[in-house]
């Protein structure tokens, strides 16, 4: 049974690392579900990891819903966290319910996140908590703010940028999310946030010692050889593979040698 209280439970606080990693599409999810990782996140990044966009603005709810339902289908195990994509909340209390609302109906996902500190944003996960819909915070470097940043820069510099975010985050705290990414943000600071809050964190790029760490799986495995932002490790490099994989498909369809006897009925 996929539960919350499981994967994100405040108990694990400073005892077990949480391990969360981004997908987006069924092939991959069916081997995520074969892995220990604790949960999935679909993320509106997909707006730019595999739609080919500069942000995550394009991305709409339906086609949120379209991926998370083929990661679901892949993952049937996994607790999975669903963003909710630029403008399916912020424009009402109302709209978010809705949003949230189909999002848990049509792909049987287990949460979904929502980016920002503000008054409504509290407002809207305390009610979405009362209805029965779990409700991940995102601070930091919120992408669905990117044009307000300036673009993707570090968040939560100084001491009354930090501060502000600290209050931020104990809001969404006492809102009731039961959880919160901390995106690009000093790692003394994801430290500090970590510590004086009583859900788990999970950072990107918010140094070592938050609750939980989150990277993109295509990032980690290394597919874009371009991409290398600081917090990121790749842990493969699949993008060579790929690569040769294909060239080498190419040169034996040429030659003649693919399909051979074995591959032939």
């Amino acid at each position: 049974m996929r539960n919350v209280h499981k994967v994100y439970s405040p108990e694990k606080k400073g005892k077990e690392k949480i391990s969360v990693v981004t997908c987006y599409d069924f092939g991959f999810a069916k081997v995520l579900n074969e892995t220990d990782v604790d949960s999935i996140l679909v993320g509106d990044s997909l707006g730019m990891v595999i739609q080919g966009n500069t942000s995550t603005l394009p991305v709409t709810l339906d086609e949120m819903i379209y991926h998370t339902k083929a990661v679901r289908r892949g993952a049937p195990d996994k607790f999975i966290v669903a963003d909710l994509p630029f403008l399916s909340y912020q424009t009402s209390i109302e709209d978010g319910i809705r949003s949230a609302g189909r999002m848990m109906k049509e792909t049987d996902c287990d949460a979904v996140k929502i980016e920002g500190g503000s008054d409504f944003i509290c407002e809207l996960i305390s009610i979405l908590k009362q209805i029965g819909v779990p409700v991940m915070g995102h601070l930091g470097l919120t992408p669905q703010s990117v044009h307000v940043f300036g673009g993707h820069k570090v968040q939560g510099k100084g001491e009354e940028s930090g501060a502000k975010l600290l209050r931020e985050a104990e809001a969404l705290s006492d809102a009731g999310a039961f959880s919160m990414v901390l995106e690009m943000i000093p790692a003394d600071l994801g430290k500090k946030v970590s510590l004086e809050i009583g859900v788990p964190t999970i950072g990107i790029g918010a140094g070592p010692d938050c609750d939980g760490q989150v990277l993109v799986l295509y990032d980690l495995l290394g597919l874009d050889a371009n991409f290398q932002p600081k917090f990121l490790k790749k842990f493969a490099d699949l993008h060579s593979i790929v690569k040769n994989a294909v060239g080498n498909y190419h040169k034996e369809v040429k030659s003649g040698e693919f399909p051979g006897k074995d591959h032939s009925f």
